[in-house]
């Protein structure tokens, strides 16, 4: 299998509600207040309303759960939904305390994002198994996503 870049995704974070401690966790939904997306294939805007409804485990894990709408620079509109785990390290508790950034790797931040469109010109991204690595930005994250492709 090889990784084919797809995009870079930069999302801004707003207000965020906390629900608190339940059976499975403690639940934090943080708005998405737009951002961008710019790759060789397709480029364009976060729309919103969007948001992450993350729940922290006992184990220090996010488990991320984000919805979004991509508006490509050609006007086709994309529904995303992407699932991961964010491992939150020390340096992701620092950032988050101090409204920092972290660097690629500075923890396990991974997603699986699936894509939905009814656009005949990105219909191809409708059947894309994809992966994404982040990082923290001020106010914000920062998603690397590839398609996963065939080998040699």
């Amino acid at each position: 299998m090889k990784l084919t870049p797809l995009f870079e995704m930069q999302g801004r974070i707003g207000s965020s509600t906390m629900i608190g401690n339940g059976p499975f966790g403690t639940r934090v939904i943080a708005e998405v207040t737009g951002g961008s997306f710019a790759g060789e294939r397709l480029s364009g805007q976060i729309l919103t309303p969007g948001a992450d409804w993350v729940l922290l485990d006992s184990t220090g894990a996010g488990h991320i759960d984000v919805r979004l709408t991509l508006a490509t620079n050609d006007g086709a509109h994309i529904y995303m939904h992407y699932t991961g785990i964010l491992e939150y390290t020390d340096k992701v508790r620092e950032a988050f305390a101090n409204g920092t950034s972290t660097e690629f790797g500075d923890s396990y931040f991974v997603t699986q994002p699936r894509f939905e469109t009814g656009d005949e010109r990105y219909s191809w991204l409708n059947h894309v198994v994809a992966v994404a690595e982040g990082r923290l930005l001020e106010g914000g994250m920062l998603y690397k996503v590839y398609e996963c492709a065939p080998g040699d």
